[in-house]
């Protein structure tokens, strides 16, 4: 299931962890030995209400019991670091409103692609850019991956293979870049994003019709590019920008589009767990690195890996056999994946590559 983390912050500068909670009470104080004097257990509410603290790392792979954790952590006075990005999708703006209401902070992690997305937003807004584009990079992609076809592969990698699945058939990144774009109010492009395939991350200048995203910043992807692991930032100057400021970027060698109005911010890697901390420390000067809003304007839908027959059970969506998810403005008839934790069975076959609609559940 993964586990809440809980950080202690001291007025003197550090940080300590206080404890761990997983279902599993062994991994629980596996994980807690490795910094002395953590305690451990398997209830998240029972430690929040004997040792408080300043901030709670969501970090299951659960969905409505990970919005549990953090709401009873918003309860105890905690803020809360969202390392799970899918209840950081699917309870966005119910998080958002308890954050409002205990006036404590509810953060994406600093250091997946969402995370450093927007900070490199933020750092790009000081220099004087506007957002055309927010990119992930894509290293390979499969939408037909089964947790079986994957279980070598996942192995390899230390994964689950439902996890590896997930990464694989492009779910995952997916959900990251419908947080990304629900809290800074980002869109798809019409269609859902269309991920070319590139050699170099600079190629994405000239391989997007920008000039087509009116004044809403897109979210998209590029497949196979260099750096890989990394991201990037479609920009272009703001209007008020001196034009004696804008000759520096030619100097200072910004890549530039064809047209020379567009411009490529990137960062060649994410660093996961590693780059945590500085949510921590965000959160807990009343910052977030990327906050959900009270309302979504897409969503993350489920479909068909394959032809589906009447009768299909799918248990659990994300990293199955079954489904795959896209990234879409918010349709009120299809199924977001994140609402398939728990088991469904089809009522209607489904085509291979359609989307499941509420009325094909029982």
């Amino acid at each position: 299931m993964g586990r809440g983390i809980a950080f202690q912050i001291h007025h003197t500068p550090g940080m300590s962890l206080a404890w761990v909670a997983d279902l599993d009470e062994k991994v629980a104080r596996e994980v807690a030995g490795l910094a002395p004097g953590a305690a451990s257990g398997r209830s998240c509410e029972q430690l929040l209400t004997t040792s408080p603290v300043d901030v709670f790392v969501e970090a299951t792979n659960s969905i409505a019991p990970a919005f549990s954790y953090c709401r009873q952590a918003l309860e105890h006075g905690a803020h809360v670091v969202l390392m799970n990005a899918e209840v950081d999708l699917a309870f966005g703006p119910e998080l958002a409103a308890l954050a409002e209401k205990f006036d404590r902070v509810v953060t994406s992690d600093a250091g997946d692609q969402h995370g450093v997305l927007a900070s490199m937003i933020a750092e790009a807004d000081l220099m004087g850019f506007d957002i055309v584009q927010a990119g992930n990079i894509k290293g390979f992609l499969d939408v037909r991956a089964t947790p079986q076809s994957i279980a070598a592969e996942a192995a390899k990698r230390n994964l689950s293979a439902v996890q590896c699945c997930a990464y694989t058939d492009g779910t995952k990144l997916h959900i990251e870049m419908a947080v990304l774009a629900n809290a800074l109010g980002y869109l798809p492009p019409q269609g859902g994003m269309t991920g070319p395939r590139a050699t170099r991350v600079e190629e994405a200048l000239s391989l997007f019709e920008f000039d087509r995203y009116g004044g809403t910043p897109r979210i998209d992807y590029l497949l196979g590019a260099e750096p890989g692991g990394g991201v990037y930032l479609v920009v272009r100057p703001k209007p008020d920008l001196p034009s004696e400021q804008q000759r520096y970027l030619d100097y200072y060698k910004l890549p530039a589009s064809p047209c020379g109005r567009f411009r490529l911010l990137y960062r060649p890697c994410h660093l996961c767990h590693l780059e945590t901390p500085k949510a921590i420390l965000a959160a807990v000067s009343g910052q977030a690195i990327l906050a959900p809003m009270p309302e979504k304007i897409c969503d993350v839908y489920a479909y068909a890996k394959h032809d589906l027959p009447v009768g299909t059970t799918i248990s659990h969506a994300m990293g199955s056999a079954e489904v795959y998810g896209r990234v879409e403005p918010l349709d009120s008839s299809k199924v977001p994946i994140a609402s398939l934790e728990s088991a469904h069975e089809l009522c209607r076959a489904i085509a291979q590559d359609t989307p499941l609609t509420k009325e094909d559940l029982t």
